[in-house]
């Protein structure tokens, strides 16, 4: 039974992981997005609706530094118990389907933190390295 409520603690931190790695989506990568695209006004429209957005911005490296480090207790919870499951087959299909949701909402939150790392921190340089 151990390793169940592993998986549970497991499939909590990944949700978790995913609402730190969207909230780095909405701080930084969707903004430029719409500014790139023309959409300024809009910009403008969802930071007045919306000033928590404004503070993220402001605090976007601690953002980054925490989704990334819950990222990494993810995925080493996840792939620490690769392959252990108990015997019983009713709790062994309920723990391949555990881990199975784990893996994908870890993927999600992995790209999503990546996306807004690169539009934070990489898309500018490389843009002003091309003047573009």
């Amino acid at each position: 039974m151990k390793n169940i409520s592993e998986q549970r603690t497991g499939t909590g931190l990944s949700w978790l992981t995913l609402f730190f790695s969207t909230g780095t989506l909405l701080c930084c990568a969707l903004p430029i997005l719409l500014v790139s695209l023309g959409l300024g006004a809009t910009v403008a429209a969802i930071t007045s609706s919306f000033p928590l957005l404004i503070i993220l911005s402001e605090n976007k490296t601690w953002i980054f530094i925490m989704s990334g480090g819950l990222l990494a207790v993810s995925a080493w919870l996840m792939w620490r118990t690769k392959g252990k499951c108990p015997a019983d087959s009713v709790t062994a299909s309920q723990c391949q389907r555990a881990k199975l949701w784990n893996q994908r909402l870890w993927f999600i939150a992995a790209t999503i933190w990546g996306i807004g790392f690169i539009a934070s921190y990489i898309a500018l340089p490389v843009m002003q390295w091309f003047e573009l």
